[in-house]
């Protein structure tokens, strides 16, 4: 009998060792609207593994994203890539914003987006699908200060819009 849960153990044992531990797949975006400014700005959290991952699966297999030495046009992508991702609409109306840059903290690159000639809101709706195409339990948090007031969602592949009223 001792032999036999010996065998067992050494059988077993290695599968434990491939295991690996579950990767969360989320972005964190922060939405305040700066009403002196008549500005809406928008900071992007994402991991910068998964959107090298993305980017280089949609754009550009070579593309990598680094703190130095980045190739010049990996601004280019990460703005054609959110742009084709994010849809503001503020009181009803679809909203451009301008991508203003990105900058990195730890293994996150911060990406930074503006809607400029806002002078009210009553209505804010954001549809979020960044890294939906990549991973299916890909969560994007959104959280908002709007009119002096804070909220936060949760945007899921099978619910990628959030609408908020202010009237």
């Amino acid at each position: 009998m001792k032999i036999f849960k010996k065998s067992i153990l050494i059988l077993v044992l290695p599968l434990f060792a491939f295991t690996t531990l579950h990767k969360y797949y989320v972005s964190v975006t922060q939405i305040e609207f700066v009403k002196e400014k008549k500005a809406v700005q928008i900071t992007s959290r994402i991991f910068i593994e998964d959107l090298e991952d993305v980017l280089q699966l949609r754009y550009n297999e070579d593309l990598i994203i680094k703190k130095e030495n980045e190739a010049p046009d990996v601004n280019f992508y990460i703005e054609r890539y959110l742009k084709g991702k994010l849809a503001i609409k503020i009181n009803g109306e679809e909203k451009a914003y301008n991508y203003l840059g990105k900058e990195f903290d730890n293994d996150i690159v911060i990406c930074y987006l503006e809607i400029e000639g806002v002078k009210e809101i009553n209505s804010f709706e954001i549809q979020n699908l960044v890294l939906f195409d990549l991973y299916a339990e890909q969560q994007n948090i959104i959280r908002t200060n709007i009119n002096s007031k804070n909220k936060s969602f949760i945007l899921i592949k099978e619910n990628d819009k959030g609408l908020l009223n202010f009237k």
